[in-house]
């Protein structure tokens, strides 16, 4: 495989991390300082972990969408994301609320989202729109329901297929206000075109953006409960007195060294877009390889999703994390490495690989995870590994049973918590 120097790949994040109006720079415009209080890493439409929306997109139909706040303020605005589209997007209407049960919302609480003070907006394929401002106060931890009614057809929908946090809700027809939550008869686990939520009016302090695959966009944890690893890690620092928006840019699948058809693009394109624009971030927190090692070894005839499976080196993937710290730290953003979890016991048909091969991708991985702890290249370091592996005597390259959400690879919630509580608060 041939990679680019380290100066090579950190220069092409840079260049490729300019910033758009509507996002970080932009945090402080006019006196108003925006915060993340909520993201998603957007992808192209696919058919991916589970089935979902995107590839036939809407026409005539509401989609109310479910998030978990990660800080409070006293007006918010959404953004909205055409970045896969080929074609304009039309959103005919938008509206926000606190969220209720399933669908429904807290009666009093709906309010409708302008741009540029009209109902509606186009969005330029590859572009993305921000709402006028929304008075509605929200507190971190709440829900909140996004609505958005297209009227016509949209084409394949950019999206952000693991939602284990909540369900999303598609009507027919035009349903903003509805407070009920009857006309919305079907659910998916993805998030569609909207890509966050950013809250003002409160005192907040610098992000934390945890980047990384799905062990970081939570497989594995409870659906609809938000207790992946970055929800648990944003209530420790709230119980801790220090709260500061925590967002979660994971993608499930993601790779650092290579684009994927279903699983975004590899963390060294992403990163820009992903960590570097958004709002007022201090501190990223780094875990990705993982799918960089067993996806190598993966059959792309029967999953066409883990394509290209190409097999990569120690010092690949090394280079690949110096080059996202270099950008990080090009932003004065500090960064945080992640060590790999155990993978002997992957028990998944996409994450299986030949026995043979098990020596090999342990060894890439033991060489990776020493460089993370000992090279001093991060400015901190989570030690994942140590707190997931199971602590029986010969067994630490397996995951613990007591963490193991069921395919030897993936946490449960029990396990999200352990590596929310790895983290050292003061290292962010």
């Amino acid at each position: 495989m041939r990679t680019l120097p380290v100066s090579a790949l950190a220069a092409l994040l840079l260049a490729g991390a300019a910033i758009p109006p509507a996002s970080a720079e932009s945090a402080e415009r006019g006196g108003t300082r925006w915060n993340g209080a909520w993201t998603a890493a957007v992808q192209r439409p696919s058919t991916n972990f589970y089935p979902n929306w995107s590839q036939q997109g809407f026409e005539n139909h509401s989609v109310r969408q479910v998030v978990r706040m990660s800080a409070e303020g006293t007006d918010l605005r959404i953004r909205v994301s055409n970045a896969y589209g080929t074609a304009p997007l039309r959103l005919t209407g938008a509206s926000v609320a606190r969220a209720g049960e399933g669908a429904g919302v807290k009666p009093g609480t709906v309010r409708t989202v302008r741009f540029a003070g009209a109902a509606s907006v186009t969005v330029p394929a590859g572009a993305k729109a921000v709402s006028d401002v929304v008075r509605l106060p929200v507190k971190a931890g709440e829900r909140l329901s996004v609505t958005l009614y297209f009227a016509a057809a949209t084409g394949p929908a950019t999206y952000h297929d693991l939602a284990q946090g909540a369900f999303s809700y598609r009507a027919s027809g035009e349903h903003l206000r509805d407070t009920g939550a009857g006309a919305y008869t079907e659910s998916s686990l993805s998030w569609y075109y909207l890509e966050g939520v950013e809250v003002t009016g409160a005192p907040t302090r610098k992000a934390v953006v945890t980047f990384g695959d799905s062990l970081t966009d939570g497989y594995g944890a409870t659906l609809g409960a938000d207790d992946r690893y970055p929800d648990q890690l944003s209530r420790r620092l709230a119980a801790d007195g220090r709260p500061r928006p925590v967002l979660n840019l994971g993608i499930g699948g993601n790779r650092i060294l290579n684009d994927s058809p279903c699983f975004g693009e590899k963390a060294t394109t992403r990163f820009a877009r992903d960590v570097l624009n958004q709002p007022r971030v201090g501190t990223v927190v780094i875990l990705e390889g993982t799918n960089d090692l067993i996806l190598g070894y993966a059959d792309a005839s029967r999953f066409p999703c883990t394509a290209p499976n190409t097999r990569v080196t120690a010092a690949e993937l090394i280079e690949g994390h110096r080059a996202l710290i270099r950008a990080a730290h090009a932003k004065g953003i500090r960064a945080v490495g992640g060590t790999m979890i155990p993978l002997k016991g992957s028990k998944t048909d996409v994450l299986q690989y030949p026995a043979e091969a098990y020596g090999a991708i342990e060894a890439v991985r033991d060489e990776v995870n020493d460089w993370i702890r000992t090279s001093g290249a991060y400015d901190a370091v989570v030690d994942f590994d140590r707190a997931l592996s199971d602590p029986a005597p010969g067994k630490s390259d397996l995951l613990n049973p007591e963490y193991d959400f069921g395919d030897g690879v993936h946490p449960n919630a029990a396990g999200y918590d352990a590596m929310a509580r790895a983290v050292d608060l003061d290292a962010l």
